[in-house]
């Protein structure tokens, strides 16, 4: 077992490492073949405000720090994860199920969104505003809103929360990181250690492990924290924005999707199944851009889905450490029996099993589904795990419905032989993020990121990041001397 679930599992406030002073420990468990990997002793409200106090502290220093001596920060980060990748590797693969694959894929973009992070650290910049009062100099800054309180999940804990971390401290913030109770090390005190190897000031970065059965709102109601970035479910995510608007704090909401990958009449049959295979079962589903819906058009229908269920049917499911595997387990037992859950209910209603796939322990193999009745509710949400809805459809008018048939707006695909059809297409579709010919599931750290409807409100990456952890402040000069009307 990695050293990182001994020497990791504590809590990280202000530059120290210790234990919490909670009545009960987290247990860190392997999901697939149950190894306790950690004990954590949990964070209470008191821990909580020391946290958030001590960002504070340390960010007023760190705010007024030259810009070009912070990006060094970041670029060291940099150098460290390319020189633990594998060491991280195995974290990710024991602490959430994650299969080589997955692994390699999300410490790619850890070190692109850390490679962006190094520039954002110069990106703030000025304006000079005009004034229609004579002598006047209307200056606008960009500058830090000063802490930052950000939650992360349990499916790419390590790449959601360097997503907001990094750019939160390259831009003069500090951070407090709450990582979901079954990601604890990936997800939090992984990064607390990465960013303090790499010199970041004791005090900016803050890793709190907890349970809101604790804790309660404190981490979101707490007066030092000015924004909340928070990915994970939409049902949570109400909650996070209901609390976060109360107390006139401004939130970044990440949220789940309903997301659909559609395939016209002139689609390459081929390369659409391949897109849509990866867009259902990477990370065994557990993946917010997911295709959890797949439209495919009647005339190509049956081809589709002979060959989809044939390369489903091939995936190597079991011991995420084996090279071969491409199905994992799901992160807990509660995941898993929900997934068993939605099979049953789904033949219940009438649908007809292509492929029903078995679950042992956390390991769910892969479904597919089709027939399942236009009102059925399962269509309607997220099923976070790897079971597939094949629908077929008349026509793209009907595809167009069937896409934005729902209360979630993330991200989507649409695969046709003409691409600017597939742009027509895309453009009506009721989503943040949409892509032709390709997959569902996309991160770039230039591009901004986030949702529409139910998956969300804000964006992250490239320049909306910016205006996610930066507020603007308008300072005027008056030059000569104002006239007064009393």
């Amino acid at each position: 077992m990695s050293s990182y679930f001994t020497d990791l599992a504590q809590q990280y406030i202000d530059g120290k490492w210790r234990p919490g002073t909670g009545s009960w420990d987290i247990i860190d468990f392997n999901p697939y073949d149950g190894e306790k990997l950690a004990s954590i002793t949990i964070a209470t409200v008191e821990e909580i405000d020391e946290a958030y106090r001590s960002a504070a502290r340390a960010q007023k220093e760190w705010a007024g720090t030259n810009a070009y001596a912070r990006r060094g920060i970041f670029e060291r980060a940099l150098r460290l994860v390319e020189e633990r990748e594998q060491e991280i590797a195995e974290v990710i693969i024991a602490e959430l199920g994650g299969t080589r694959l997955k692994a390699a894929f999300e410490l790619h973009l850890v070190k692109e969104f850390l490679r962006e992070s190094v520039n954002l650290a110069l990106r703030p910049e000025g304006k000079i505003i005009p004034s229609p009062v004579d002598g006047k100099e209307n200056r606008l800054y960009r500058v830090p809103v000063g802490v930052v309180g950000v939650i992360s999940p349990f499916n790419f804990p390590f790449l959601l929360s360097v997503k907001s971390v990094a750019p939160a401290l390259a831009l003069g913030n500090a951070v407090v990181l709450k990582p979901h109770q079954n990601t604890p090390i990936t997800g939090g005190t992984l990064v607390a250690k990465l960013f303090e190897d790499a010199g970041l000031p004791a005090g900016l970065l803050n890793v709190v492990v907890t349970d809101i059965a604790e804790i309660g709102d404190a981490f979101l109601e707490h007066p030092i924290p000015r924004v909340i970035s928070f990915t994970g479910s939409d049902k949570v995510g109400r909650h996070v924005a209901t609390v976060c608007a109360s107390h006139f704090k401004r939130s970044v909401l990440e949220l789940g999707g309903n997301s659909a990958i559609v395939v016209l009449d002139d689609a390459d049959v081929d390369y659409a199944v391949d897109a849509a295979v990866f867009s259902r079962y990477v990370h065994q589903g557990q993946v917010c851009m997911a295709a959890n819906r797949v439209l495919v058009d009647r005339s190509v229908a049956d081809e589709f889905t002979e060959k989809f269920v044939a390369k489903v049917r091939g995936l190597k499911a079991g011991d995420p450490r084996d090279p071969q595997t491409v199905i994992g387990p799901v992160i807990n037992s509660q995941q898993a029996e929900s997934l068993t859950s939605v099979v049953e209910q789904a033949l219940a209603e009438g649908a007809t099993a292509l492929l029903r796939g078995t679950t042992e322990g956390n390991l769910v193999q892969p479904s597919v589904l089709t027939g399942l009745p236009a009102d059925s509710a399962l269509l309607q949400q997220e099923v976070f795990g790897p079971v597939a809805f094949l629908v077929p459809f008349d026509g793209e008018d009907e595809a167009l419905r069937l896409v934005n048939d729902t209360p979630y707006g993330l991200s989507g695909a649409v695969h046709t032989g003409n691409i600017e059809r597939g742009v027509a297409f895309a453009k009506q579709v009721d989503s943040g993020m949409f892509h032709v010919n390709d997959g569902t599931v996309h991160d770039e750290p230039l591009v901004p990121f986030g949702g529409e409807k139910s998956s969300g409100v804000g964006r992250l990456n490239g320049e909306t990041t910016l205006e996610s952890f930066t507020t603007t402040k308008w300072i005027s000069v008056q030059h000569g001397r104002s006239g007064f009307p009393f």
